[in-house]
Formats: C-alpha cells, structure tokens, sequence
C-alpha cells in the first residue's frame, strides 16, 4: 500500500522535466502561475519575512523617587524631571519594538495564508526542487525565530512597571502640598507626577499590546513550521538513485575517509579533555567499577531468581533488583560511547557531529543491550516474566547483530549533516539509511520466525510477520524514489514508536509480576484466615449447642472472590498501559500525519458562552471521540477497580471486616461521578444548564426517595463507623441477634431463634443500639443466692467464691465478686457476679454455677431456705375456748 502511494505521488512530480538549475524564482513562478488561474487578481509578490525577534539588551531604569524627608523640592522636581526622561524614552522604544511585531505579524499572517493557498491548489505536483526549497524555508524559521528569553523579559518589565505605578501614586499620596497652593515649585512637582504616572500608564499597555503581538507571532511561526513539516513529508526531497549517485557515492567515502586527519583529532580530544575533564574522569572511573563488578552483577541476577514462584520468600522486590541489575550491565557499551562523544565535542564540524552521533548511538545501546540482557538465561525474561524460550534464545543470538549494524550507522549518519557532507546525503544518506533498514528487516524476520516456531498456524502472527518484515524494505523503496525524508521521519517515528511499545511492555510485566506476587500472597492469608474463622465458628456452634440458642451458620463477610480479583487487576493493568502506549503513540504520529487531525476540523455542533460578545464554543469529532473514550475508560475502570484496589491496597491495611467492601463502593461512586462531569464537559454540556435538572432530581429524591435515600447514606455510615461489625452480637428495638450481612440499604440479624430480621439501617443510626461484643466480648453475668438465717456468712462468701473460679466459663480478669446484699423475709440474699468470654455462655453458666451453688451449700450443711409465712387466726369469740 505505501509503494502504491508513493509511486503514484512521485509520478507526476517526475513526469515533467527537472531542471537542477532552476532556483526558487522559477519553481514558485511555476506554482503562482497555476495559482493564478483560479484567482480574480494577481498575487502581490513579497520578499520572504524573516520572522526574527531579541530580547532587548537593557531595561528600562526604575523611577527613581527621592526622599521626602532629607530632599528639597528642587531636588525631588529634578529626580522627577530625569525619571519621567527616561519613561518617555522607554514608552517610544516599546512602541517602536510594537510596531515592528505587529508588521512581521502582518506580513507572516499574509505569508501564512498566500503560501497553504498555493500548496493547497497545486497539490502534489511539485518538483524535487521545490521540496528541497520548502526544506529550506524549514530551516530557516527553525534558526530565526522569537528568542526564548524575550516573553519573560516583557511580563519582568511588566510586573516592574506594575510597581512602580503603584509606588508613584503612593509617593503622590505623602507628599505635603504646602501651605501657599498656588506656590510654583509644588505646582511644577505635581505636574511632573502627574505626567510621570500617565508615562508608566502608557508603558504598561504598550508592555501588554507587545506581549500579545509576540504570543501571537510565535504561535504563528510554529504553525507555519507545522504547515511545511506537513507538506515536506509527502514530497520528494532527493533524485531517483541513478549511475550518478554511484558516482557521488565514492566521492561521498573519498570525503569520509580524507576527514581522519590526525591532527585535527588531536586538537578535538585536546580541547574537550580542557572543557569536559571532570566528566570524562567519572564516567571512566564509572566505567571501570561497572568492569569490575560485572561477575557479582552476574551473581546478584541469579541470586534474585531463586525466590520467585515462592510464594513465603518471593517479594516483588527480587524483580525490582534484577532490573537494576540488567540495566547495570547494558551500561559500560554506553559508557564507551559516551567518553569517546565527549573526547570529541570540541572538535571541528565533522567531529563534532560524529559525537553527536556517539550520543544518538549510546542511547539506541542502551536500550538494545538492556533487551539482552534482559533476555539472559535466568534473567528476567526467563524467571520473573515467563517469556517464550524460543524468542528469549532469538533476541541472545540477534541483538549483537543488529547493535553490530546499527551502531556504526548512527555515528556515520550525522557527518552528512554537516556543511561538508550536505552534497553526499543523497548517496552516502541514503546507503547508510539502505542498511540499517535492511538489518531492521532481517532482525524482525528471525525474531518473529522463532515466535511463529510454536503457532505456525496463527494468521495474525503472521500478519505481523510479513508486516514487520516488509515495512522496512517499504521505506527503502520509497527512498531510492527520491522520498528519502519521507522515510526518513517514518523509520525513526516507527523506531520510536517499537521502543515506547517495548518500554510500556516492560512496565505491563513488572505490574504484572507485582499484582501476582501480590495474589499469591493474599491466597495464602486468605486460607489461613478461612481455616481461623472456620476454627472460631466450631466453637461458637458448639457454645450455642450448649446454650440452646441459634446462631447463622454463616457470617457474610464482604469478600470478593480470588478468581474476580485477579481477572479485575490484570484488566485494569492491561487498560492503563493501553492508554498510556495510545496517547504516547498520538502524540508521535499526529505532528507529522496531518489525516489524524483531521477529526479537530469536523465541527458537529457548537455551544453558546456565558461571556457577552464571546464566540460559540465548537464541539468536533475529536471531542466526541474523547467523550467517548472517557465513557468507555470510565465503565472498563469501574468493573476492574475492586481488584486492583484489593491487591495493591487494601490488603496492605489492617482492616475490619466490611471497611474494604465500604472503600471500593464509595471509590467506585466517586469514580463513576468523575467520569460522568468530564464525558459531559468533553461534549460541551455546561454545568449552569443542568442546574434545574439537577434541583428536579434533588426535589424528587427528597420526597419520592427519602428513605431510600437515608437507609443509604446510614449504610455508609455504619461501614465506616463500624457501630456493628458482621459477627457482633446486639440488641436493637427489643431485638437481640447475631449480625449476619451488612448492605447498603439494610442489615440483617439472627436472633436466638435463628429468625432472620431484616432491619434498615436508618434505625441503628437513629435508635439506641447495644452492641455486646464491639469493643470487648466479655459480658458481666448476676446470680442471686438466698440461705438460712444463722448461717455462717463469712463461709458462704468462701464457698461461693470458689464455685466461681472453679468454672471454666468464669474469666479471671475481671475477678469474680460475691456480695451481701440485703436481708429478706426468710433469707439472707447474696449476688454473685461473674464474668463471660462470650454472651452465649451466658445460659450455660447459670446453669452449671446454679448446680454447683445447690451442692456446694448442701454438701458444707448450709440451708437455702424455702420462702415462710407466719399465718394468725383471729378468734372472734364465736367459738367456745378449748384448752
């Protein structure tokens, strides 16, 4: 497909004669004459704009403003006459800068438009010189331009300036007029102040005038550099490879060779060891400990292999060192090329470059040899990531190959930069740009064949084969057509684009290996936590048993599923570095593609301002397909977030039971209403037109939902607050249960009974609650005993007290206590107050301290008595006295 492009393109561009003598005024002749066809009037030629701006090389002086209490009038009027000289003299140089930048506006603006019309009506049917004049225009915006430091320069003389009219008026405001106001010198001191501060006035909107005009016209030179970036990428930029460029190659090698001359070398090393010894020594003195070391970087890589797949030892940690350690032994390929660019940055044009080329070069090593390394036997690639063996054994046996081609390329390359080797970039570029491709093919075919060697049968692996193998070899084709920049910028965009990919990957495995150390790991506290609980449940079936009264048979702990969990956070792994590989990828491409902005120009609708006068908002394409891209992020994240937070924060934290499920239900709320206010500002709903909806819905939830709505609402309350926990034992209402579930609208109880009551839960929020084991399990439990007056009490304390410890249900702490407590009609009352682990021992107790109590006073001859009554007959004399 790209062959068929760029031979269709360069058909009509080389169907026409091309006369190399030919310069700028005969090509855009032959443009503006096409041009001038279609156009009513004639273009008025003008000379090229060369849109170029400094910093001015001195600001204006500050006003200075004597002192009212040491200096005579005379003194502050000569002070003010100077300040407001030298105002005067800013405020018309201002002005006159003004001036200058509001014309080269004018005339790039006039440039702008006169040039895209041409490009625009004559298409692709531009010669090679016309590109290579293009590319010069390019080069020339790119070293003329705004200088860097000229916008902070006007906001520093702006915010001065903004002082010192402030200054001004307070010294206008102290001084002291006098008392004769018609005195001379007090006059002329007013009027200076008064013309001072209407001088700094005008400076500070000449200032603010200037600073626009600048802002205006560099935005509009880089629009233009973009406009011929565009344009130059689909035009040729050389002749088609003929006899003639063979030649130009010998003579392009001739060169090359004939600028190894020994002395300027010596005078290049000279030099830059003069300005760069510092950080030629430490990058040689690094480089020798990284020699030095190499063996124990070997060790330590293994060493960090052993525990992996362990799931007591292995730490994400163990990864995290291996990488250091990969990265450490790709380091002393770069080092060398990093010295030897140094050793030659000071050198003459042709060095120079070549160490240019050192620098581009110690990077692509970099990354190639922390690949290989990486691709080790027992490296990362191997233990820690799983990778196909067949592909880690592939990029071993490659790699030095391709650092072996590469490499001396990326040196070479930069010398036809220069102004030497300008004439040899189409012969020795274009051999230099032949090879690497070539080598970038050959690699891409061994590595994906030893992929394929296991899934011969996959069409998309071999999709990717062809594709990777054939692009490559694409671009050199293009480039021996004459669109060697084309190439070019494609290669490197594409070389770019495989490193971001490769490097995302990396991130993608190591989060990867992360959140399954991380699994494993809570796998493991989860059995251990489910064989505690299952533990904990026989005995409180065992104590219910024991006291007659029902318990659930399950608590409903809010748990996700481990299977879930790890679904949901390899999910949401694989999104964010979607995203984050898509954007890095759009932002490369959309520059020099000029088709993927087209979606910013498809306007679909517009929406009105609140500002008075202001210009409809456009909503395009684009915005619409990042609206929708936010509602699709916003729905895969909700259903992917509780996993990940599971695995990488809340099982870091200590928390109750049902404070986890309460995070993840208020993050995934607060995540949903997030997206849903960027979906609606991306499309252009404005939030002061949905106020009425939003007070319908707030009307309409206050009287149709209120309930609902604060059984909700006392839901999250009682997750965070944790009144009630899953397992508590409380009594509510006259209701006294086991809390099995807690939802958001109600919580469920089991009452002794094992009756399920459903309460909502506005009513633990708003009624009395007794929560007998939130705090502490331990429940005070009273026994009255009643013996026989005449008995011993001080014993009966004694044996009381002993029947108390003697039971396995009493707790020691707090100690058991037995009390006399009042005098009945027939007895001696005592309490007996004990202590239980747990309100379900409750019943059990008193029945086996009851039994105890009744033996223990009947075995020590002490009498419970039975209630008495004394009963009196009256005798009313009805009956006779019997004796």
């Amino acid at each position: 497909m790209w062959a068929t492009i760029l031979c269709l393109a360069a058909m009509p561009a080389y169907a026409q004669p091309d006369d190399e003598a030919s310069g700028e005024q005969t090509s855009e002749e032959g443009v503006e004459a096409a041009t001038e066809e279609k156009k009513a009037e004639p273009e008025e030629a003008r000379p090229a704009v060369q849109p170029e701006l400094e910093a001015e090389a001195e600001s204006p002086p500050q006003i200075q403003l004597p002192d009212t209490e040491t200096a005579d009038i005379r003194q502050q009027i000569q002070s003010l006459r100077a300040s407001l000289d030298q105002r005067l003299i800013a405020v018309e140089s201002t002005r006159n800068r003004l001036s200058y930048a509001e014309s080269l506006l004018n005339r790039l603006q006039d440039e702008y438009n006169s040039f895209e019309l041409r490009l625009e009506k004559a298409g692709l049917n531009l010669t090679g010189n016309y590109a290579n004049l293009l590319q010069q225009r390019l080069e020339r915006l790119q070293q003329q331009g705004i200088a860097e430091d000229l916008i902070r320069d006007i906001e520093n003389q702006l915010s001065t300036t903004r002082e010192e009219q402030l200054r001004l008026e307070e010294f206008e405001a102290i001084i002291d007029p006098g008392d004769d106001a018609r005195d001379q010198l007090r006059s002329q001191r007013a009027s200076l102040i008064r013309q001072l501060h209407k001088a700094v006035t005008e400076h500070i909107q000449a200032l603010n005038e200037y600073f626009n005009t600048v802002s205006a016209l560099q935005e509009r030179v880089e629009a233009y550099q973009t406009l011929l970036q565009q344009r130059l990428f689909w035009l040729p930029s050389a002749p088609v490879v003929s006899a003639g460029t063979l030649t130009e190659l010998v003579e392009a090698v001739a060169w090359f060779a004939n600028q190894f001359r020994l002395d300027p070398l010596n005078d290049a090393i000279g030099y830059s060891i003069q300005e760069r010894s510092g950080a030629i020594a430490f990058l040689t003195i690094l480089l020798a400990l990284l020699l030095i070391k190499r063996r124990a970087l070997k060790r330590n890589l293994k060493t960090n292999s052993r525990h992996v797949g362990n799931v007591g030892h292995d730490r994400i940690e163990h990864t995290l060192y291996a990488f250091t350690n990969s990265a450490l032994l790709a380091l002393p390929g770069v080092l060398v090329l990093a010295i030897a660019a140094l050793l030659l940055m000071e050198g003459n044009d042709f060095f120079s470059a070549l160490s240019g080329g050192m620098v581009a070069a110690a990077l692509v090593t970099l990354l190639l040899a922390f690949i290989h390394n990486v691709a080790r036997e027992g490296g990362l690639g191997d233990t820690h990531f799983h990778w196909h063996i067949d592909s880690l054994r592939a990029l071993r046996r490659e790699l030095p190959f391709l650092l072996a081609v590469i490499i001396p390329i990326m040196v070479i390359m930069p010398t036809t930069a220069t102004p030497d080797g300008s004439e040899f970039v189409d012969s020795l570029g274009r051999l230099l740009f032949t090879a690497v491709s070539i080598a970038l093919s050959t690699f891409a075919h061994r590595i994906l064949s030893a992929v394929r060697a296991d899934r011969p049968e996959s069409k998309h692996l071999l999709a990717l084969h062809a594709l990777a193998v054939a692009t490559p070899l694409v671009l050199v084709v293009a480039s021996l057509l004459g669109y060697h920049y084309t190439a070019l910028e494609l290669e490197r965009n594409l070389f770019i684009s495989i490193c971001w990919i490769a490097f995302n990957a990396m991130l993608f495995y190591i989060g990867l290996r992360a959140l399954s150390v991380r699994e494993r790991r809570l796998t493991l506290a989860r059995l251990r936590e489910h064989r505690e609980a299952q533990r904990k449940l026989a005995e409180t079936r065992e104590a219910a048993e024991s006291s007659g009264e029902g318990v659930p048979q399950t608590l409903d702990m809010p748990e996700m599923d481990l299977k879930d969990i790890n679904q949901q956070s390899t999910a949401l792994l694989r999104i964010l570095v979607s995203v984050i590989v898509i954007t890095g990828l759009w932002l490369l491409w959309a520059s020099l593609i000029p088709a993927l902005q087209l979606f910013d120009n498809i306007t679909l609708w517009t929406i009105a301002t609140d500002l008075d006068g202001g210009n409809p908002l456009p909503i395009t394409l684009g915005d619409l397909l990042l609206a929708l891209f936010v509602g699709v992020g916003t729905v895969l994240a909700v259903r992917n977030l509780p996993g990940t937070l599971e695995v990488m924060v809340l099982s870091r934290m200590k928390l109750e039971p049902g404070t986890g499920y309460a995070i993840t239900t208020l993050t995934t709320y607060t995540l949903v209403l997030v997206g849903v206010v960027v979906f609606l500002g991306v499309i252009g709903v404005q939030w002061s037109k949905l106020q009425w909806l939003v007070a319908a819905l707030g009307v309409g939830l206050g009287f149709g939902l209120q309930e609902i709505v604060a059984n909700f609402v006392s839901g999250i309350i009682l997750l965070f607050e944790r009144p009630i926990r899953v397992g508590d034992t409380v009594t509510i209402g006259g209701i006294t249960g086991t809390v099995s579930r807690i939802r958001i609208r109600a919580t469920t109880l089991v009452d002794w009974d094992r009756k399920e009551q459903i309460i909502p839960n506005k009513t633990f929020v708003t009624q009395d609650l007794t929560n007998w084991t939130l705090s502490d399990s331990i429940t005070r439990v009273v026994l009255q005993v009643g013996v026989a007056y005449g008995s011993d009490m001080d014993q009966v304390q004694k044996l009381l007290t002993e029947v108390a410890h003697n039971n396995e249900r009493v707790v020691d702490d707090p100690s058991p206590a037995v009390f006399c407590v009042g005098l009945g009609d027939s007895r001696v009352d005592f309490e007996l107050r004990v202590f239980v682990k747990d309100p379900l021992d409750i019943m059990p107790l008193s029945h086996e301290i009851n039994t105890a109590i009744t033996r223990t006073l009947h075995e020590a001859g002490i009498e419970i008595p039975f209630p008495q009554r004394d009963i009196h007959v009256r005798d009313n004399g009805a009956l006779p006295h019997s004796s």
